[in-house]
């Protein structure tokens, strides 16, 4: 995936996210839509890696098409 395509995705999870947060404010969540908000949540931060490994690969004249999604449970156990 091309990184326009990597940030359009990046735009739907965090338009899915801010629906579903500002539900919750309001009404609260079901147990689905939690589940929902957390598998968002993980695959955002799985995006947001992914577009750093391929800014990194090309700033390092390495080919971005090499960067792999990361499990999530790598990819949430980082420290920021």
């Amino acid at each position: 995936m091309a990184d326009d395509g990597i940030l359009g995705r990046i735009d739907e999870l965090i338009a899915e996210e801010k629906e579903l947060r500002a539900r919750a404010v309001g009404v609260g969540l079901s147990g689905d839509d939690s589940a929902r908000l957390r598998r968002a949540e993980e695959e955002l931060d799985q995006c947001w890696d992914l577009l750093r490994q391929r800014r990194a690969r090309a700033e390092f004249d390495e080919d971005p098409e090499g960067a792999e999604v990361r499990p999530v449970q790598e990819v949430e156990g980082y420290r920021q």
